[in-house]
């Protein structure tokens, strides 16, 4: 009995040594107020590729958890691969919660939430282990919306620093975008379900071949048979054949090749 315990009190402390690392709150100055934030940063002194991650309608974190865990696995992800992750608390930051239906709209993704990038990227450029040339955005709904706002070239940083490197925005509300024929100054790649009922897929891809010709580099990619929200950390990888579960799944596991390849260009 002793050495079954033993056994298991050695089995907690490596399941311990190898978990995840808890983010780092950190605090942004705002024209009004304080942004919020968690940060995700591997061991060292860098400079690291950093992501700005945007989280979508529903927030950021729960009650008992700063980062949900969709925005966690994504960033345990980014991390293993060499990335530090900042995560801006949109909501929490102005003593919101989800924002999700029309009436609880109090930040709008036009307009705070691009403030909020702003903000976050001129608090990276003044942080030592930042590779300021490698600064990237990743955005989920509402967040891949501020996205779709803040590489347009009229919303350019006025400061001479390098651009943002790359942005990948998952199912965003191409619609607005789409019909005031969005460019983008920064390569921008767009990830949506083909069954997305949420946002609009003929919508994101009109955005896109739109922006062909006069704006930098940017890509769309529809998964087959997928739905909004494909990318949620508790699908799993192997679902059944021929369900909606699958198409998801399979997406899932795509969209993490495509945003690991997007990111190393």
């Amino acid at each position: 009995m002793r050495l079954r315990l033993t056994a298991l009190f050695l089995t907690l402390l490596m399941s311990a040594a190898h978990a995840a690392p808890a983010p780092q709150p950190v605090e942004i100055p705002l024209a009004s107020g304080v942004l919020h934030a968690q940060l995700y940063k591997p061991e060292g002194e860098g400079p690291f590729p950093t992501v700005i991650a945007l989280h979508g309608c529903g927030g950021l974190g729960g009650h008992s958890d700063p980062v949900l865990p969709r925005y966690r696995d994504w960033a345990e992800r980014l991390l293993r691969g060499g990335n530090a992750v900042l995560l801006p608390d949109s909501y929490g930051s102005r003593e919101l919660g989800p924002q999700c239906r029309v009436r609880e709209m109090h930040v709008k993704a036009r307009r705070e939430r691009v403030a909020d990038i702003a903000a976050s990227r001129a608090w990276l450029m003044q942080q030592a282990w930042v590779a300021r040339d490698r600064i990237s955005l990743i955005g989920w709904a509402n967040g891949a919306s501020a996205l779709l706002w803040a590489v347009r070239p009229q919303s350019a940083a006025r400061d001479l620093g390098p651009d943002f490197r790359a942005a990948i925005a998952f199912y965003p509300d191409c619609r607005i975008s789409a019909g005031l024929g969005w460019s983008t100054r920064v390569p921008t790649l767009v990830l949506i379900g083909a069954d997305d009922d949420v946002s609009s897929p003929p919508a994101c891809r009109q955005m896109v071949d739109g922006a062909r010709g006069r704006s930098a580099l940017a890509r769309i990619v529809v998964y087959p048979g997928a739905d909004h929200d494909f990318d949620r950390a508790n699908m799993p990888l192997h679902a059944a054949a021929g369900s909606d579960a699958a198409a998801d799944a399979e997406a899932r596991a795509e969209s993490q090749k495509d945003v690991a390849r997007w990111l190393a260009r």
